[in-house]
């Protein structure tokens, strides 16, 4: 699982190190503690009103998926990760997982390690502290049935965080682990053509387990108020 992410770094900046075209939506300040149903920027590839083709974006997402269907967003908190074993069967998931597939950019993520003397918060990140990790996202628009047809904001666009089971070396701190996507297969999990579900079911398992560096880090992350470098600190 997947509950908590760092990104010390505004959706702006995010144009460059994407490639992207432009960025979209409210922005999204630096987060040493973002939490679920909390604005996000995610990394698009679609088509956008006014372009004859699809485009590279970065666009300002809510954390925890809200199917086209749901009645409300009252699911979204449960719906903030997606089992990479079942994303395209489960009718939550599997029109995201063919059509709308984005990144989630993170500099790492938390979890709380079991042990008999108590949960341990764990920040899990590349050796490169400078590096960002790309997690597999799906994104949703959900139309509020409270807002008119013709308001900007009328369809809300949410995201889910796909997991897989986790290697031998972070097993022991949780049996789950985002699936993350090397800058390599970026595009290509980007693609708005890649749709066949075969096709993407190749691609998942294509993806290789990540090499992060576990570090135990202060109590105070379990605060969502709490935010701020010092939260990745090692004691």
């Amino acid at each position: 699982m997947c509950g908590r992410f760092v990104m010390p770094r505004a959706g702006a900046d995010l144009v460059s190190i994407y490639n992207a075209a432009g960025a979209t939506g409210p922005e999204v300040r630096p987060s040493w503690n973002v939490a679920p149903t909390q604005r996000i920027s995610i990394v698009t590839e679609r088509l956008i009103p006014g372009a004859d083709e699809p485009r590279r974006m970065i666009e300002t997402s809510r954390w925890g998926l809200v199917p086209v269907w749901a009645k409300d967003t009252k699911g979204a908190a449960r719906l903030i990760n997606a089992r990479s074993e079942t994303v395209t069967e489960k009718p939550s998931f599997r029109s995201a997982a063919s059509k709308r597939r984005g990144l989630v950019p993170a500099a790492g993520y938390y979890e709380w390690q079991v042990t008999p003397e108590g949960k341990i918060p764990t920040y899990l990140h590349p050796e490169d502290a400078d590096e960002l990790l790309s997690f597999a996202g799906l994104y949703e628009f959900w139309p509020d049935p409270e807002l008119p047809e013709d308001q900007e904001d009328k369809w809300r666009m949410t995201v889910t965080i796909i997991t897989r089971a986790a290697p031998d070396a972070l097993g022991h701190i949780h049996d789950r682990t985002p699936v993350i996507v090397p800058a390599d297969l970026h595009d290509e999990w980007l693609d708005p053509e890649l749709t066949d579900k075969s096709d993407l079911r190749t691609l998942i398992d294509s993806i290789p387990d990540p090499h992060l560096v576990p570090t135990v880090v202060g109590t105070a992350v379990g605060n969502i108020r709490n935010n701020g470098p010092e939260l990745i600190e090692p004691v």
